[in-house]
């Protein structure tokens, strides 16, 4: 059995999906039981809570976790939740752990929210369980927020100095996947795996994109004194769009790198997961 959180989402959906397809049973750890899938089990638990997150996670023989983004929290929310998770874990004796992380988790500061991943990957460790980081870089799928402006004004915004820098690019189904074939060969002693994925610059992206909508997008290239403001013009909390500012200003400044012990290769294309997105139903 193995412990799967996030699972309505992305990553975690397409874990379940490979493990269910291996033959492995998924325990789906949930928020809201409603939002249960078609699963072997469902465990009832807040990241925020260790009591009800360490039982999801006990008898299980790995679990996933992830940290996601609290739009309205700062620091002291993402720290908690944190190490809300990693005493979950030491409290469960999982013996395998598999966290979803990202490139630049090797730094403790200066990289916005992947600070906070840093720190969950370091509390992990200290548990004792076996871990596998899976540093992701950029999610092909991070085209989704942009379809608003794609599809209304026909423009595709780049937060950073230049629109012709190729960076990797990662489909979440290669993500799950990894995650899956982490959980079902552990290592013997915890490990950073990075993902290796097709390069596209963000040019590249909008052009894609606007083939797969039938219309050509304008790529506006967003000045950075304006990031700030164009953010929380959108309705971004202030506190996010400040944490988002520092995360472009790290990939900016090259700091989001692929460090790691191991690489692990991702090949699903970009057009591929644009037309998904775009024909979704």
């Amino acid at each position: 059995m193995y412990a799967i959180t996030g699972i309505t989402g992305h990553v975690g959906g397409a874990a379940a999906r490979a493990l269910s397809n291996a033959g492995e049973p998924v325990r789906q750890v949930l928020r809201d039981p409603r939002r249960a899938g078609d699963w072997s089990e469902v465990a009832v638990a807040d990241l925020t809570d260790r009591d009800a997150l360490a039982k999801a996670f006990t008898g299980c023989r790995g679990a996933f976790v992830l940290l996601p983004t609290i739009a309205t929290g700062g620091d002291t929310e993402h720290r908690a939740m944190a190490g809300t998770i990693a005493g979950a874990v030491a409290d469960s004796g999982v013996p395998h752990v598999v966290m979803l992380s990202s490139y630049g988790a090797d730094l403790a500061d200066g990289t916005g929210p992947i600070r906070w991943l840093h720190h969950l990957e370091n509390l992990l460790r200290d548990t004792g369980t076996v871990v596998t980081a899976i540093r992701a870089p950029h999610f092909q799928e991070k085209a989704e927020e942009l379809l608003p402006a794609a599809t209304g004004a026909g423009i595709y915004p780049v937060f950073g100095d230049t629109a012709d820098v190729p960076i990797p690019m990662v489909a979440t189904r290669d993500i799950g996947e990894a995650v899956a074939l982490a959980l079902l060969s552990p290592p013997a002693a915890s490990e950073v795996v990075v993902l290796d994925a097709p390069a596209y610059t963000e040019r590249q992206v909008a052009e894609t994109l606007g083939d797969v909508l039938g219309r050509k997008l304008e790529v506006v290239t967003v000045p950075q004194p304006a990031w700030l403001d164009t953010l929380t013009q959108t309705g971004i909390p202030p506190l996010l769009a400040t944490e988002l500012v520092a995360l472009y200003d790290a990939g900016n400044r090259g700091l989001l790198e692929p460090r790691g012990d191991r690489t692990h290769p991702c090949t699903t294309d970009l057009a591929t997961t644009l037309r998904a997105i775009v024909h979704a139903p």
